[in-house]
């Protein structure tokens, strides 16, 4: 792709959690399709910090000027060209109240059976770094308790405030720091030609995780326990017999050459099953 795009039609499909940044304070990798056929990321975003209007939801379609990030050898790697000054013109969302038929022609349109196969051209020559994976199977949902708090450096950060949050009598402020996911979560799956008995355990950093997590923990009133049983019942469960289900899958730049696996799972696709249409 060239280094440059003006007016570049994205349709989005990947918004992980946000995450602190000791340079940009808070971050959002974002992914779609250009013009709805090859992937790219763009990176970095303070989704939380635009305007309410350029706040766009996934499987919308956003048009913005972008140019390649120098520092990220991964090809599908760009960021906007004059960061948070960008404008962000917001347009259609693909819903679903018709049919999934309008997400699927876009999104399936180059789709992987197989983690050998993606690992492989991940570390090729053609350092792909983006891609959806039909899973042979999901075995299992895995929650694992991990740290309760940001790393103070970023806390320090927050509260030193932004030069460029500032009230009506040009003071800084500091912006509300993301609640830190208290758990994180992973599927255990098989593709075509792994082992049986080894299935491959995959984070999922979709920032629509996270937030089904705060939405249950509300509606079990602070009970960890029962909230992360119904995340397990959405992701496990109901996915399992209702979806058809598909992984939107990345690489981190830090990991994309050292980890044997550099990918993980930044969004899930879940289309209802046949039969679920059937019955609507």
């Amino acid at each position: 792709m060239d280094r440059e795009i003006t007016q570049a039609k994205v349709f989005i499909t990947v918004k992980t959690y946000p995450q602190p940044s000791s340079r940009y304070g808070e971050l959002v990798c974002t992914a779609g399709l250009l013009n709805g056929e090859q992937w790219i990321r763009i990176y970095p975003v303070p989704f939380r910090f635009l305007t309410e209007s350029q706040q766009y939801p996934k499987y919308s379609w956003i048009t913005l000027d972008l140019e390649r990030r120098t520092q990220d050898f991964r090809p599908e790697s760009y960021r906007p060209r004059r960061g948070i000054d960008e404008p962000i013109q917001v347009g259609d969302v693909l819903d679903t109240k018709n049919a999934w038929a309008g997400r699927k022609d876009l999104v399936l349109k180059e789709r992987f059976t197989s983690m050998k196969e993606l690992i492989a051209r991940a570390k090729s020559e053609e350092r792909k770094s983006l891609a959806v994976l039909k899973p042979t199977e999901i075995v299992d949902f895995v929650i694992e308790e991990t740290d309760r708090d940001w790393k103070e450096k970023f806390i320090a950060q927050n509260r030193q405030g932004d030069i460029f949050e500032t009230d009506e009598r040009g003071e800084m402020q500091s912006r509300p720091v993301v609640r830190k996911l208290p758990y994180k979560y992973s599927y255990k799956l098989l593709s075509e030609g792994d082992i049986q008995i080894q299935p491959r355990k995959m984070m999922i950093e979709d920032w629509e995780i996270g937030a089904l997590f705060w939405n249950c923990l509300k509606q079990t009133d602070g009970d960890e326990a029962a909230a992360n049983e119904l995340v397990r019942k959405k992701y496990f469960d109901a996915f399992r017999e209702k979806n058809d289900v598909y992984l939107f899958l990345g690489t981190t730049l830090q990991h994309h050459h050292k980890s044997p696996n550099p990918f993980i799972i930044v969004g899930v696709f879940y289309p209802p099953k046949a039969s679920q249409l059937s019955l609507l």
